[in-house]
This record gives structure tokens, C-alpha cells and sequence, in this order.
């Protein structure tokens, strides 16, 4: 938590250095259309999150059952993990540099701009570093999400969408199904695994189609948005 609060103050001091602002242009007070859209983007997320697992379900016939050392605490924990590393990463990515990148090269540039970022990070935050087949699909697959991540910032002005994205995605991934490096949460998949043939076009349609389903329904819903405008410099409204 000392980190997020770390990143808070030195966000602001960038963004009062660069133009005399404040932390508005994160959009991060509550408000009724901000919470709404958190709950309307978080479930759509989870949902596609899902689907991915049932996939794997359908066509790897794997399996996962409730784990039976589950607790309140166990979840918390994985959820608060969760929770802290999805902020890390938005507050880096989708904040106060995204803001000024938008404000000094436009929103197309830095949203691609972020999103290639983003991408790179997974190569060293998953240590995939000197695999080039692993590099390239986590480039593809983390910079595509970041792309989403940044145009729900450039829309709104504000961490709830790519927050509610990244954070749906997320909670499904690592704590419902056990996903990573923060151990069994709520449910835990069944070993051995069955040994499956699958097609290469089953494959890819297990591995990527439930991302590209969150991505274009995520996409969709934001280009039917009205375009926030920028808060001004010093604005505290």
C-alpha cells in the first residue's frame, strides 16, 4: 500500500511540474456514472475471463474443483494482491504520463504508445525475456489489453474503466482459478491434466478468443461513448 501511495505523490508532482494541476486528471473521486461504469466494464471482463476456463473445459476436457483449504483470509489476500498489482500497473501506464503524452501528442499516438509499453513490461514482469515465440505472443496479448486499457482512459479521463478491465480480468484469472504465481484460491484444477489433441485452430481458439471477446466488447462499448474533456489545469472541479 506505502507503494501506491508513493506513486500517488510522485503522479502529482509530475503533473503539477507539467502543468500546474492536480491528481483530477486521474479521475479517481467517486461518482455516480464513474461506479457505474467500474460495475458495467468489471462484469463484462469477468465474463469473457470466464469463458476462457470453460473453453478449456469444453475442448481440453480440463477440469478444476473448489479448493478445500479455502478461508475468508485465503481469498482476501489473493485478492488484495490483485488489487494492489492492478493499480501499480494503471497508475504507471494509464496515469499522469498517459495524461501528458494525450495532452503534447494526442490521444492515437499515446495510447499506442502506452499500449507498447505495457506489452514490454510483461516480458520482464513474466520473465519471458530471451523466449522470442513467448515475447511475441505476450507483446501481442498484454498490448492489445493495453490498447483497451489506454482508450478507456483517453475516453473518459479517468482510472475507473481500465481499472474495472484490467481488475475483471484479473480476479478471474488469479484468484477464482488460480492463475500465476499467488497459489490456490478458489478453485484448483484437476492433475493430471487428460491428455487432449486438439486441432492448432482449437488451440487458438481456447488461447485467444475469450481476450479478443473481452477486447471488442470492451472496444465497442467505449466508442459509443461521449469523449470526456480534458480537466484544465488547476481545475478542482
Amino acid at each position: 500500500m506505502i507503494g501506491i501511495v508513493v506513486q500517488l505523490a510522485v503522479s502529482w508532482l509530475v503533473v503539477w511540474l507539467f502543468e500546474k494541476g492536480n491528481l483530477n486528471c486521474l479521475g479517481l473521486l467517486p461518482a455516480k456514472k464513474r461506479l457505474t461504469d467500474f460495475g458495467l466494464f468489471f462484469s463484462i471482463t469477468a465474463a469473457c475471463s470466464v469463458f476462457s476456463f470453460l473453453l478449456q473445459m469444453l475442448i481440453a476436457r480440463q477440469s478444476w474443483q473448489l479448493n478445500p483449504d479455502i478461508s475468508f483470509l485465503l481469498i482476501m489476500k489473493g485478492t488484495w494482491f490483485v488489487i494492489k498489482s492492478v493499480l501499480f500497473e494503471e497508475l504507471i501506464f494509464r496515469g499522469v504520463l498517459l495524461y501528458i503524452l494525450i495532452k503534447k501528442i494526442g490521444a492515437v499516438k499515446a495510447i499506442f504508445i502506452s499500449a507498447a509499453a505495457f506489452g514490454m513490461y510483461h516480458w520482464f514482469s513474466h520473465e519471458l525475456w530471451g523466449n522470442p515465440v513467448q515475447m511475441a505472443i505476450e507483446f501481442f496479448t498484454s498490448g492489445a489489453m493495453g490498447l483497451v486499457l489506454a482508450y478507456g482512459y483517453a475516453k473518459t479521463f479517468s482510472l475507473y474503466v481500465p481499472v474495472a478491465i484490467h481488475f475483471g480480468w484479473n480476479i478471474v484469472q488469479m484468484v477464482v482459478f488460480s492463475g500465476n504465481t499467488i497459489g490456490e484460491q478458489v478453485f484448483i484444477e484437476v492433475l493430471p491434466r487428460p491428455v487432449i489433441t486438439v486441432s492448432y485452430f482449437n488451440f487458438f481458439v481456447m488461447l485467444f478468443l475469450p481476450l479478443l471477446c473481452c477486447l471488442a466488447i470492451n472496444g465497442w462499448m467505449l466508442k459509443r461513448y461521449k469523449q470526456a474533456k480534458p480537466p484544465g489545469a488547476g481545475n478542482n472541479t
